[in-house]
């Protein structure tokens, strides 16, 4: 990895390492390291700043919504969650009710993406099938849908928005992947030949950082009868776009009572979908860890970070990042 730090204008191994000694002002920060890759590099950026900024020891918890969640009622800890999903969680809502919790930022600034999607060559091609009409009226342009695996949440939604808008009547068949990765795997194929690809998938990801794609207009979003959808025993599967979904930085309530530099800092910590989708697109090139994805964002977005601190951070970043 050291010719990779070369070529990114290196930075310096410290920056990977352990911060610098806790100012006891900070003292020692948890944070949530959720088991996915975009939140941790979220992770990976945040606990950085806080280190060489504002002198904390941050001490990373590898956990996932819910069990961070449940340990922050149960015992005040982790101090920052970040890239909480609330909408699969339902305590979230109950904490946040109880004065447990409290919100400091949507931090993916446009909200988690699912959709039905087409290559950007193919909606150059034929910019009728920028929308679910104009597939449906021309279905053996994309010839088939990319369908999820038996087992997620995709597919449920899915199936439903099938039946809803009538693919299979239309003349669009429709293919079940066995796995997420065949259904990647899919994209890349097709986007190497430049062949029609027709299907699900969400942001941000690698592969949506790696290939061009455009959302099909599905129409507004139904809020209710996307709710249906995503159940399996949805009486009545209905037409609707995609409802995007909140994701969120929080803290507990006393840690953000007595942190306000803190608070301040992470309220502007945001990634939208293209930023984080290129990032995570930059990690799976390079076979990289989060940490070394942060130092990838740190040295290639310094347009974007330095805004989110305060001054005295941001003059004692500028001695180490230049």
């Amino acid at each position: 990895m050291k010719s990779m730090f070369a070529a990114l204008g290196f930075i310096g191994a410290s920056l990977l390492a352990s911060a610098s000694p806790a100012n006891a002002a900070c003292g020692t920060v948890t944070i949530t390291e959720m088991n996915w890759a975009s939140a941790a590099v979220i992770t990976a950026v945040s606990s950085f700043l806080m280190e060489q900024g504002y002198g904390c020891t941050v001490k990373k918890v590898p956990t996932s919504t819910v069990p961070a969640l449940t340990s922050l009622a149960e015992t005040g800890q982790p101090d920052i969650l970040t890239e909480v999903w609330p909408g699969v969680a339902d305590i979230y809502y109950k904490l946040e009710k109880e004065g447990k919790i409290v919100k400091v930022a949507d931090v993916l600034s446009d909200g988690g993406e699912d959709g039905w999607w087409i290559p950007d060559y193919l909606a150059e091609a034929h910019p009728e099938l920028k929308t679910i009409d104009g597939i449906l009226k021309n279905p053996k342009l994309v010839g088939r849908f990319n369908n999820c695996p038996v087992g997620t949440g995709c597919r449920t939604s899915n199936d439903n928005l099938i039946k809803a808008f009538e693919l299979e009547k239309n003349g669009v068949e429709i293919f079940n992947h066995g796995s997420l990765e065949t259904l990647a795997a899919s994209i890349a194929s097709a986007y190497s030949s430049k062949q029609p690809w027709f299907g699900y998938y969400w942001a941000p990801t690698s592969v949506l950082g790696k290939y061009k794609m455009v959302a099909v207009d599905m129409g507004p979003v139904d809020v209710a009868k996307a709710k249906c959808n995503a159940t399996a025993d949805c009486a009545t599967p209905g037409k609707t776009g995609w409802p995007k979904a909140t994701v969120l930085t929080t803290m507990s309530k006393p840690f953000y009572d007595k942190n306000p530099e803190l608070v301040a800092l992470m309220s502007k910590v945001r990634f939208s979908n293209e930023v984080m989708s290129k990032l995570l697109a930059w990690q799976d090139d390079n076979k990289g860890t989060a940490e070394e994805t942060a130092v990838h964002f740190l040295t290639t977005y310094k347009d974007v970070w330095p805004n989110w601190l305060s001054d005295e951070a941001k003059a004692k970043l500028a001695s180490i990042i230049k």
